[in-house]
């Protein structure tokens, strides 16, 4: 895909001298993206990884007949299902909503989720087995049925990009899996809420809710930007969920995933916000195969806000995060930086907003032997050396210094004591930055 990528820049001129019918799904025709920015944006040179070996240009190369304007989430799955292999730029106008019909329109019949509750209670069934029998067949026939009705599958050279300020989709999962060349850009990404959470009783020592669906997964791909985006839990908050056998009912996974060997990726210039397990690179240690040497990811400036774990947690990958704001909540936090199974984690000058009584020790988490790169970051507007003050107050998770490589594709780094008024006015969709 390098070839085809250079010639799509080398096009770029040319295309933006010209003024293109946008032939929408409906017919119809728009202008093109405000906000994060236009349709035909490409990643600048040297920005992050995923500028590397011919650059991230998605779909900008599109001709007229695939360039669509979407409003409604069976309009996008059909232009990303449009003829194959051409590049393609899909705007979204207005709020896609995955799961407008409710979860009834998902359940397998006979399925009854008291029954549910009733046959595997932990007083009944107990916490030693994992649950089976029919109700739990008809729950991960349920299951299925919204995975194949909220998963959306995109193409290598497409972009999608938001229209104006209020763009976005609700309930549905962008997969980005085994392909090259993909932008997503400008839109509020909703979280799935899994509607068959799966009870396992060997889950810890009480046992536990265990769910589906990212907002965004990033799998065996690579050269993919994602940029100016909001990632939020939306109106359903953790905060929002029941309970039942005295846990959480949880219908969230992650908000962004890159894992099984993806490659080459810039996330920039977004909010992630109001949820739990965030951002993962690499998701199993025994995943070695398909990861090593491979899980380069750069994050700068993005805004991770009431997050309470994952902000990444890395195995393997060589990953860059540098000028991100974390404004960490008052309670539930659990650390921002996981470092995990063979990381190169570089951490550099990023801002942390703090409240009271919690200590930037919890900021990383060794999870692994792994050595880190932690340095120039700023704690509530004052430089601190968060290895050395993890270290001193977690001396049973001692980590090492350096992690081996020095990032050089970066295009620009700001003081980190700027980044929360920066930030404030520039990450996420809807914004400039």
């Amino acid at each position: 895909m390098k070839t085809k990528r250079m010639a799509v820049s080398r096009s770029l001129a040319a295309l933006a001298g010209c003024t293109a019918l946008v032939v929408a799904v409906t017919g119809t025709t728009s202008a093109s993206a405000s906000g994060g920015g236009g349709a035909r944006d490409v990643l600048p040179p040297r920005d992050g990884w995923a500028s590397l070996d011919g650059g991230t240009t998605g779909g900008a190369g599109a001709d007229a007949a695939h360039t669509y304007t979407v409003t409604t989430w069976e309009e996008l799955r059909a232009a990303l299902a449009d003829d194959g292999g051409a590049p393609r730029i899909i705007k979204v106008k207005g709020t896609l909503n995955a799961t407008a019909a409710g979860c009834a329109a998902f359940e397998a019949e006979g399925y009854d989720f008291d029954q549910y509750l009733a046959d595997y209670d932990p007083a009944v069934w107990g916490l030693d087995t994992p649950v089976s029998g029919a109700q739990e067949d008809l729950r991960a026939a349920s299951a299925k049925r919204q995975a194949a009705a909220i998963k959306a599958y995109v193409p290598a050279d497409t972009t999608i990009v938001g229209v104006g300020k209020d763009a976005g989709i609700v309930g549905g999962s962008l997969q980005i899996q085994g392909v090259d060349n993909v932008v997503v850009r400008n839109l509020t990404l909703e979280s799935p809420l899994d509607c068959f959470p799966q009870w396992d009783p060997t889950d810890g020592a009480t046992g536990a809710w265990n769910s589906e669906y990212d907002g965004m997964v990033v799998y065996g791909s690579t050269h993919v930007w994602v940029d100016h985006n909001t990632f939020t839990d939306g109106e359903h908050p953790d905060s929002s969920l029941p309970s039942y056998y005295g846990e959480i009912y949880q219908q969230h996974d992650g908000e962004l995933d890159v894992v099984r060997g993806a490659d080459l990726v810039t996330a920039s210039w977004n909010v992630f916000a109001d949820h739990d397990k965030t951002l993962m690179i690499g998701n199993s240690d025994s995943a070695g195969a398909t990861d090593r040497g491979k899980l380069r990811v750069t994050l700068h400036h993005n805004v991770f806000r009431d997050i309470v774990e994952r902000a990444p947690r890395v195995r393997f990958g060589q990953v860059d995060a540098y000028n991100n704001h974390y404004v960490v909540p008052e309670g539930g936090y659990q650390y921002s930086f996981g470092i995990g199974l063979e990381s190169q984690l570089v951490a550099q000058k990023n801002a942390f907003t703090l409240p009271a009584g919690v200590s930037a020790a919890k900021i990383l988490k060794k999870w692994k032997e792994a050595p880190v790169t932690a340095d120039a970051n700023y704690v509530n507007g004052k430089r601190v050396d968060l290895i050395a003050v993890h270290n001193a107050e977690m001396p049973a998770e001692t980590l090492q210094p350096d992690a081996g490589w020095t990032p050089v594709l970066r295009t620009r780094v700001d003081d980190p004591r700027k980044l929360p008024a920066l930030l404030k006015h520039g990450a996420g969709a809807g914004k400039r930055r």
